[in-house]
């Protein structure tokens, strides 16, 4: 097993910022294989270049600060808001009021049990969506939602930029060859299974550790199909073959991921486990529990936030900021 490193973030000014973040700073090196921290002065170059590097642009978005992906789901079965966005106009209408930084847009449900979408119609449900916010003249960068190369084909011939596999390529390996031909970032998260079975009883000898090899060894695959590494980015997956358990295990040492040099994705707004703990049975009353996870994900220097309440977001993270801003700066 490969080890692994894990930044220790500080609270109080000093250390070096956490992937580059404006609001994150870390003084000690953890090995995940249960070694005490180290000091910076003792961490070696390449393992202190990995966590503290500022990761690269994405669609002209600066990583130094969380980003806030919004997301449009145009499916009829979505756990959260399937069947809200029925209508082209109901799509570009929510993208608009949501002032998010990137627009994510999915036309197949991934939620424990959902069923497979054929291309055809998750193409008749992405292509139209995305057409339509170009030409209302919204520029935000779009990721299409997918795991089929042909949809993301047609949503990146409308107008996406992103390409957001929540198979990381296992599902369609064509897919890789089509993100390398047009040279556009692509989020790689972990899962086991597909939809329809992976939440049948997910087991883990180590889930933090497996995550982390998994999502290791699919960025080699993606950079054997010609995927530059500074297009790819990272998720863990909660929520996605994983118990309450293993979600909580991984965002507990979620600095680890930085180990793996690339910008974090985190999308756990809504989850069942956020309505276990705090007791909100509906997926659309875990708004409060969603942001108290995102905001936990901004502290630990993840560089973008996959929610669902934009705006409750942004407010809970614009106040972080002020609080954290004048620390980091010291």
């Amino acid at each position: 097993m490969t080890r692994r490193y894990g930044a220790v973030p500080c609270f109080g000014g000093g250390g070096v910022p956490l992937a580059g973040s404006a609001f994150v700073r870390f003084q000690a090196v953890m090995s995940f294989q249960g070694a005490d921290a180290v000091p910076l002065h003792e961490v070696p170059e390449a393992v202190l270049t990995r966590l503290s590097q500022l990761r690269p642009p994405l669609c002209g978005l600066a990583l130094d600060r969380p980003r806030i992906m919004g997301i449009l789901n145009v499916t009829p079965d979505s756990f959260s808001d399937g069947g809200d966005l029925a209508t082209v106009q109901a799509a570009v209408a929510r993208a608009q009021a949501m002032a998010a930084d990137i627009l994510d847009i999915g036309g197949e449900s991934t939620r424990p049990g959902a069923q497979a979408v054929g291309v055809a119609d998750e193409i008749a449900r992405v292509a139209p969506v995305i057409r339509a916010l170009r030409d209302a003249g919204i520029t935000t960068p779009i990721s299409i939602d997918t795991r089929k190369a042909a949809v993301a084909e047609a949503a990146l011939d409308a107008g996406a930029d992103i390409v957001n596999d929540v198979s990381a390529f296992r599902y369609d390996p064509e897919l890789a060859d089509l993100v390398a031909e047009r040279g556009v970032p692509v989020c790689l998260m972990h899962s086991k299974g597909d939809p329809a079975t992976m939440q049948d009883a997910p087991r883990y000898d180590d889930v933090v550790a497996e995550v982390l090899d998994h999502l290791a060894e699919r960025m080699a695959f993606a950079a054997a199909r010609g995927i530059a590494r500074d297009r790819m980015i990272v998720d863990p997956g909660i929520g996605f073959a994983k118990t309450q358990a293993h979600n909580l295990a991984l965002l507990a040492h979620l600095p680890w991921l930085h180990d793996l040099g690339v910008a974090v994705l985190l999308g756990a707004s809504r989850k069942k486990f956020i309505g276990t703990i705090g007791g909100a049975e509906m997926a659309k009353d875990r708004m409060s529990g969603s942001v108290a996870v995102a905001l936990h994900g901004a502290a630990m220097g993840v560089q973008i936030l996959r929610v669902h309440d934009v705006a409750e977001t942004a407010q809970a993270l614009a106040l972080w900021q002020a609080i954290n801003a004048p620390v980091c700066a010291g």
